[in-house]
């Protein structure tokens, strides 16, 4: 069901949806991106486009990572990623930067979605990468953990499972959600 419900909303508005995301998560972070690692991710199938985002968070001088699958049952590793920079096949056909890219940590982690609700509780595709990942950057420091979509993949409430992160922030292409914890 809320894979069905993003692919229809992606069809319709997918480019509109994209810059307006890339426009609030500026407006969320207003000014405080520069120096920062920042984790996006190379959108696939009908996730929310953040390709403008990519390129607005250069702009705005933070360091952009995108995630590499380092196995199962591992958290992911970020590498870095500049305009340019090739970007290779990997696990679930995700493209991801060389393995010669650096690896840095992430101040912030940008996550896609299938569902969301107001709680910050995120349903993903059910491989738990993002919680792992989640799990282990907290334990070694502060970390913002944003998930990325559109508005209308809110859910009244998305069923927990043990060892579910919860997201700080949900930035849809209508909204900002900040989380209380």
């Amino acid at each position: 069901e809320a894979a069905r419900r993003r692919a229809d909303v992606h069809a319709v508005r997918s480019d509109a949806a994209g810059a307006a995301l890339a426009v609030r998560f500026l407006d969320a972070f207003s000014g405080r991106l520069s120096g920062r690692v920042v984790s996006v991710y190379c959108p696939m199938r009908d996730e929310i486009d953040v390709r403008g985002l990519i390129g607005a968070l250069a702009t705005a001088g933070a360091q952009v990572v995108l995630p590499v699958m380092a196995g199962a049952d591992l958290p992911l590793v970020f590498r870095e990623w500049r305009a340019g920079d090739e970007l290779l096949p990997g696990a679930f056909g995700v493209r991801e930067p060389a393995d010669d890219a650096r690896v840095l940590t992430p101040d912030i982690v940008v996550a896609p979605l299938l569902a969301f609700d107001v709680a910050g509780n995120r349903l993903g595709y059910g491989g738990g990468y993002y919680d792992r990942t989640l799990r282990d950057l907290r334990a070694g420091g502060a970390i913002i953990a944003v998930g990325v979509g559109y508005d209308e993949q809110e859910i009244s409430s998305v069923p927990g499972h043990t060892g579910d992160e919860i997201l700080d922030m949900i930035i849809t292409d209508r909204r900002t959600l900040r989380v209380g914890k």
